[in-house]
C-alpha cells in the first residue's frame, strides 16, 4: 500500500475544510478539522523534523491556518448556523494542538499565532449562541490556565487573570449571559482583544434573543459609561467600531446587528462626549458608513435600523445635521411605503427630542407636514411635500435621477 506522508494528509484535510460553492458540507468540514488534530496528536512533534513525518517548524503555521480559518465559518442553511459546528471543532482542535506543542516544543508557538488563537476564541466567547459561547469560554480559560508549562505569548495574561480569577475558572458559568457578558466585555479595555471582542459582541447586542441582547448591551453600556472621561479609551473604542463596520460593510451577518447596536449606543448617550465638538470626525465617518450600508438596500430591517441611526446622529452639531436631514428627507420618498412611513414617524419623534434643530415655528410647521401627509400617496405628490420640508429646514433638495433607457 502507498504510504501517504503528513503533507499530503494535511493538504487533503485542508481541501475538506474549505467552504466550497454550492452545497454546504458543514459536517465534512467539522470532521476534517477534528481529523487535523487527531493526525497531529498521532504523529507527534519534532521541531527540526521532516514536515512529512512530524508537526515541525516548517508546517506548524500551515496547520494553525487551517484551524483558524475554520473559525470564520458562518455558513447557514435550513438548519440554521451550521457553521457553528465547524467553529466548535476548530476551537477544540486549536486547543488540543496548542497544548500538545506547549508540552513538547513551546518554541513552535510564536507570539503572532498565540495572539490569533486567543483573539479568535475570545470573539467566539462573546457571541450569541449559549452552547458555543460556553465552549469558547472553556477553551479560552483552559489555554489561559494551563501550567505544564504555561502556553507562551498569551497577550495581556495578567489582565486576563484579573478578569477571570483562577479560583472561578471551573465554576464560571459561560452559559449564563448574565455572567458571561459582563466579564467578556471587560476585554474591550485590552488592545489586542478589542477588535475581536467587539465583533463578537456586535452580533449578540444586535441579535434577536432577548436575554442575550439585554445582558450584552447592558455590559457594553456599563463599559462605555466607565470610560466616558478617558479620552484615549473612548477614541480607541470608536476607531475599533469604525474598523469593524468598514471590514463588514454589506456583510449582513455583522452589519445588520451593528446598525441596531449603534442605534442603542446613540440612544443611551454613550457618545455624548463628542457632542461638544463641531464636526467631530467620528460621527461623520459613522454617517458615511451608514449611507454606504443602506444605499440601494431592499432589506426592510436594515433600512429601519439605518433610519434610527440617522435620527440618532442628529445630536451632533455642525454640518452633520444638514447631512443627516438630507438622508432622512431622501428616505421620505423611498420606493417602499413602509420605509416612507417609518422615516416620517421617526423624524417626527426626533424633532421632539432635538428641538434645537430649528426655530419653534419652523419645527411646528415641519411636524404638521410629517404627521398629516399620507405617506402611502403617490411619489410626485410626496416629493412636493418633501421638497417643502427641505426648504423649510434649509436642507438641499435631493435631485431626481432620470434613468436613461
Amino acid at each position: 500500500a502507498e504510504y501517504m506522508g503528513l503533507q499530503e494528509v494535511l493538504d487533503a484535510l485542508k481541501k475538506a475544510t474549505l467552504i466550497s460553492g454550492g452545497v454546504s458540507f458543514a459536517e465534512s468540514r467539522r470532521d476534517g478539522l477534528k481529523a487535523v488534530a487527531r493526525v497531529c496528536l498521532t504523529v507527534g512533534v519534532n521541531g527540526e523534523g521532516s514536515p512529512n513525518e512530524f508537526v515541525c517548524k516548517s508546517n506548524v503555521t500551515k496547520i494553525y491556518n487551517i484551524l483558524l480559518d475554520g473559525l470564520n465559518d458562518y455558513t447557514t442553511d435550513s438548519r440554521g448556523d451550521v457553521g457553528a459546528w465547524v467553529r466548535e471543532a476548530a476551537m477544540t482542535s486549536l486547543m488540543e494542538i496548542t497544548l500538545l506543542l506547549t508540552r513538547t516544543e513551546p518554541a513552535l508557538i510564536d507570539a503572532n499565532i498565540s495572539k490569533q488563537i486567543m483573539c479568535s476564541v475570545a470573539q467566539q466567547s462573546a457571541e450569541k449562541i449559549d452552547r458555543f459561547r460556553a465552549h469558547a469560554g472553556s477553551v479560552f480559560l483552559t489555554l489561559l490556565y494551563f501550567d505544564n508549562p504555561p502556553v507562551p505569548h498569551i497577550p495581556h495574561r495578567e489582565d486576563l487573570e484579573r478578569i477571570f480569577p483562577r479560583s472561578e475558572a471551573v465554576t464560571f458559568n459561560w452559559n449564563a449571559p448574565s455572567q458571561a457578558f459582563p466579564r467578556v466585555t471587560q476585554l474591550l479595555g485590552l488592545a489586542s482583544y478589542r477588535y475581536h471582542i467587539l465583533t463578537g459582541l456586535t452580533v449578540s447586542i444586535g441579535g434577536l434573543t432577548e436575554s442575550i441582547v439585554r445582558c450584552s448591551s447592558q455590559s457594553l453600556f456599563n463599559y462605555l459609561k466607565s470610560i466616558q472621561n478617558d479620552r484615549d479609551a473612548m477614541n480607541s473604542f470608536c476607531e475599533t467600531l469604525l474598523k469593524v463596520f468598514e471590514d463588514n460593510l454589506l456583510n449582513d451577518r455583522v452589519s445588520v446587528p451593528l446598525l441596531k447596536m449603534l442605534d442603542q449606543i446613540l440612544a443611551n448617550g454613550c457618545f455624548d462626549v463628542f457632542i461638544t465638538e463641531e464636526n467631530h470626525p467620528f460621527p461623520m465617518k459613522l454617517l458615511t458608513l451608514c449611507k454606504e450600508e443602506s444605499k440601494r438596500s431592499k432589506d426592510i430591517q436594515k433600512l429601519r435600523s439605518s433610519i434610527a441611526v440617522f435620527c440618532g446622529l442628529v445630536q451632533f452639531p455642525g454640518d452633520m445635521r444638514k447631512k443627516v436631514l438630507f438622508q432622512l428627507f431622501f428616505l421620505l420618498c423611498h420606493p417602499f411605503p413602509v420605509i416612507r412611513k417609518t422615516t416620517a414617524s421617526q423624524v417626527y419623534e426626533m424633532l421632539i427630542t432635538y428641538s434645537d434643530i430649528a426655530e419653534p415655528g419652523v419645527l411646528e410647521n415641519a411636524m404638521t407636514i410629517l404627521s398629516d401627509t399620507n405617506w402611502d400617496a403617490d411619489l410626485p405628490f410626496l416629493r412636493k411635500q418633501r421638497n417643502y420640508l427641505c426648504d423649510l429646514m434649509k436642507v438641499p433638495k435631493p435631485q431626481l435621477v432620470v434613468k436613461s433607457t
